[in-house]
């Protein structure tokens, strides 16, 4: 007995985990046990290294444009689902009509909003959008949307409460529900606006009345995370070794050169001394004369023959912290083909359908839809009756990212179209994978062949036909098989 006690309890015993274990191999506080006190404890300071990466390095700056392009585009559109069609279509151009209005600083349109909320997302881990009610916009529904700062929602503002708890800038009930958030009606790192309202508190603006755009990394999560807190290190690291090239390129191209005499009696040399500094002019086929027991010696900085290799390998490793493919990220499109270049794609456009559908459309779009139909129906343009007899009708809505461009137009074309033909996917899927609503299209294509017909116009491009051909009409005979085009997957040749 005695015996298995000393060995499972007494001595080092080594982990079964390597990495639970200890050792100067993993640093001091190499853990997260909250995330919440991580974030609130530093959130700050890396919102504000990340602001000033995306101002300041060329890498992160592409990164965020990349991203914002990729997920919102010109815009995520939304597709009314209301069983009428010409309800749907009437809600569909209510809500075209509203985008010119939407932004409460009348900076830019709803799809602008989107972008910059996006954006605001990416770099500082969230963004805060105010739902408000105007009626003096003089558009039809009365609602704007205006952009907060994070920093306008502080996570360090006291405030005592009876029941509910505030953390992180935001009130919470009993359960852990958010109530309300805190929000400052001005950026307190503005110097003026800060000193002319130096007695404003935070204004409590209930739950319903936000949109809190982040993505939880972990349940019960108060606030966001920067994108680029894995990569901001790596980011400052990388740009000095940029920079202290870049000067040893320049001192290359420089002539210094140290006259070394050893016995230190060649009196004086040729030459003008400035500051300090002898020189001498150099022309083509000079020669130097030195005075006896004295040498020349020039300082040759050469170039690591590593550094290029070596910086793409850490922008792969930032590329990969951002979720983004190296090569979008740098633009080098030099060490890829067809099929890599492809696979690459496939994958990363899975992540942008997690980013647009699971976080920018449910936390953003949806909120803001759903404002949109209340705020009809308050200004009379939804009939009250009607919304009250359905209201799931005006609020059911399918959001429409912007397509994403086919590598290969012609084979991705026909594989859809093949496809459908299968009947493995409706029409109205591979419309919405464009971004595109079926009704929209079918109702332009009804309206073009109308107006074709009228002005007498017959184009040679085939088009559907308005009614299936009868059984028993005889088929046309085959076209005469075209050579096969060369596959580009043959040349994958980087």
């Amino acid at each position: 007995m005695l015996t298995l006690f000393r060995r499972y309890f007494g001595g080092t015993q080594r982990r079964a985990l390597e990495a639970g274990g200890a050792g100067l191999r993993w640093p001091a506080g190499a853990r997260v046990s909250n995330l919440n006190t991580d974030i609130l404890g530093a959130g700050r300071t890396i919102r504000e290294r990340a602001a000033y990466a995306a101002r300041n390095n060329a890498t992160a700056a592409a990164a965020v444009s990349a991203l914002v392009a990729n997920i919102v585009g010109p815009g995520i559109v939304p597709s009314p689902q209301h069983p009428d069609p010409a309800e749907r279509a009437r809600l569909a151009e209510m809500f075209a009509r509203w985008t010119d209005r939407a932004d409460f600083d009348a900076g830019t349109d709803f799809y602008g909003l989107q972008a910059l909320a996006v954006r605001q997302w990416i770099e500082t881990g969230e963004s805060f959008a105010h739902l408000l009610l105007d009626d003096d916009a003089g558009a039809d529904v009365p609602l704007r949307l205006r952009l907060l700062h994070p920093s306008q929602v502080p996570t360090d503002w006291p405030m005592a409460l009876v029941n509910n708890r505030v953390r992180g800038g935001i009130e919470h009930d009993e359960m852990g529900r958010r109530l309300a958030y805190l929000a400052l009606p001005f950026r307190p790192e503005d110097p003026f606006t800060a000193m002319a309202k130096a007695g404003w508190s935070p204004v409590r603006l209930p739950a319903e009345d936000v949109v809190h755009l982040f993505e939880a990394l972990e349940p019960g999560q108060v606030r966001g995370l920067s994108w680029f807190a894995p990569v901001l290190l790596a980011l400052s690291e990388l740009d000095q070794l940029q920079d202290a090239a870049l000067v040893r390129a320049k001192l290359a191209n420089l002539i210094c050169a140290a006259l070394v005499d050893p016995n230190g009696d060649a009196g004086g040399l040729p030459g003008t001394v400035s500051n300090g500094v002898l020189t001498a002019g150099l022309e083509p086929g000079t020669i130097v004369p030195l005075r006896p027991g004295t040498s020349l010696e020039f300082f040759d900085p050469r170039e690591s023959q590593h550094y290029g290799p070596f910086v793409k390998e850490h922008l792969r490793a930032i590329a990969a912290g951002l979720g983004l493919p190296y090569e979008v990220l740098t633009g080098d499109l030099s060490s890829v083909n067809y099929s890599s270049i492809r696979a690459g794609l496939v994958e990363f456009r899975k992540r942008l359908e997690h980013w647009q559908h699971n976080v920018v459309v449910f936390k953003f779009c949806r909120p803001v839809w759903d404002r949109f139909i209340r705020a009809a129906v308050l200004s009379g343009r939804i009939d009250a009756r009607a919304y009250a007899g359905d209201p799931a009708a005006y609020h059911d809505v399918e959001w429409l990212p912007p397509r994403q461009e086919w590598v290969d137009p012609a084979k991705d074309l026909a594989a859809e179209v093949g496809a459908i033909g299968a009947g493995l996917m409706s029409k109205t899927q591979a419309l919405a994978r464009r971004g595109v609503d079926i009704a929209r299209v079918r109702a332009e294509i009804a309206a073009e062949r109308a107006a074709d017909a009228a002005a007498g116009l017959i184009f040679t491009t085939s088009t559907p036909t308005t009614a299936p051909a009868a059984p028993n009409a005889p088929t046309a005979a085959p076209a005469a098989t075209a050579a096969p085009a060369q596959d580009p997957e043959s040349e994958d040749e980087p």
